[in-house]
């Protein structure tokens, strides 16, 4: 699976509006953001990077005055992450991703009450990239590009989910990426902590999954960042599959 999670990565941002390929790497930069978790790069499946390479690839990112950043399963690209080591680059962290396949989908005992709505106005995408950015604890700050971002998702054949407040705000929500080479990414999956608790997250989960199986995907993957997650994300049929690898280079 993770030459067909690493495929995913390439096919993704090749499909991106500012997407540069150097030395066996694809990158994306969008000029709307400095963001490192927007702005970073990728290896095709089986790189065989060379000092170089990576000297070329530092040079994109540098040029941009962005950090040099990098996600990949590693076990589909094994001499990436020794070249990348070499020079200087050090791991941000190493996430585990799940994947659930059409047979293994299940709608948890209680979710089905909870009501899932698809974003229709540009107060709704603000209203998600404001709850998005409260549930990670404004790891990211909710903006108009943000909102926008969400937005192209679902006009670009992803989509995106969630669960209207009582105040018509937004509870909680998440993303799906559209499908590539068989398969797509759910992420983003994000409640305020004043809704924890209330099925919300496993709600907007299952609905994005089966979205994606119904366009067609043969799986879905994600990654989680802790046991409470993971086991919201298993009781909606994701089992373990691999890895992910976060590496950067500080200045």
């Amino acid at each position: 699976m993770g030459t067909d999670v690493q495929s995913f990565a390439v096919a993704n941002l090749r499909r991106r509006p500012a997407t540069v390929e150097v030395g066996g790497f694809v990158a994306e930069f969008d000029p709307g953001t400095t963001s490192p978790y927007i702005n970073y790069a990728t290896p095709l499946p089986g790189a065989r990077p060379t000092a170089r390479d990576v000297m070329e690839l530092i040079g994109a990112f540098r040029v941009r005055g962005l950090k040099p950043r990098l996600e990949f399963a590693p076990d589909a690209a094994p001499d990436v992450e020794p070249a990348l080591r070499e020079a200087g680059f050090g791991v941000e962290a190493t996430h585990a991703y799940l994947v659930c396949t059409p047979e293994r989908l299940a709608v948890p005992r209680g979710t089905a009450a909870v009501p899932v709505a698809v974003p229709a106005t540009d107060e709704d995408y603000r209203a998600i990239d404001a709850a998005l950015s409260e549930a990670f604890a404004s790891e990211f700050a909710a903006s108009e590009e943000g909102a926008a971002r969400l937005r192209r998702v679902q006009e670009d054949g992803g989509a995106v989910r969630f669960v209207r407040a009582p105040d018509g705000g937004c509870a909680g929500g998440a993303i799906c990426s559209a499908p590539a080479v068989g398969t797509a990414e759910l992420a983003g999956v994000g409640t305020r902590p004043a809704f924890r608790g209330r099925g919300v997250a496993a709600a907007v989960t299952a609905a994005l999954t089966e979205t994606m199986f119904a366009r067609g995907a043969r799986s879905v993957w994600l990654e989680y960042s802790g046991e409470g997650s993971r086991r919201v994300y298993e009781r909606v049929g994701f089992e373990p599959r691999g890895a992910r690898l976060y590496m950067s280079l500080e200045s």
